[in-house]
């Protein structure tokens, strides 16, 4: 079992720790770091480690077996399948992109926001992100 994963957690970031988790075993998986067969920790043992809720790391575990990277198997332990299709890795990244935005609308009604000012934002933030993309991609 690969005891410990050096999960780098950033708890102001604004991203759900169970998607930071997602992410970073994607990206231990795609470094070579964690190779298909090597087994996870429990969601128990993880939380404990990262000293996060237990249904933070189930969160995270469910996506990552719904998009065919790892597989739980009841009694014997979670496991890294082979590298995600193509499809299985746009689905997760959708399904992330998801939470993310479902988490941004709540915090913006919380706020007192309307959706048209939410939208204003929104649309003027992804402006600046792609003129951002525009300049490093002819650089």
């Amino acid at each position: 079992m690969i005891q410990n994963l050096n999960f780098e957690l950033n708890f102001r970031s604004g991203i759900p720790i169970y998607a930071q988790i997602v992410e970073q075993v994607k990206r231990l998986l795609a470094s070579g770091k964690l190779r298909p067969g090597d087994q996870l920790p429990t969601v128990r043992a993880l939380a404990q480690e990262l000293r996060v809720n237990f249904n933070t790391i189930a969160r995270a575990y469910r996506l990552l077996d719904e998009a065919g990277i790892i597989s739980t198997q009841q009694g014997r332990g979670t496991y890294i399948l082979e590298a995600p299709s193509a499809e299985a890795s746009e689905q997760l990244k959708r399904q992330t992109l998801e939470g993310l935005t479902r988490r941004y609308l709540a915090d913006a009604v919380r706020l007192g926001n309307s959706p048209q000012d939410t939208l204003q934002i929104l649309k003027e933030h992804v402006e600046k992100w792609k003129e951002k993309s525009n300049l490093t991609d002819s650089e």
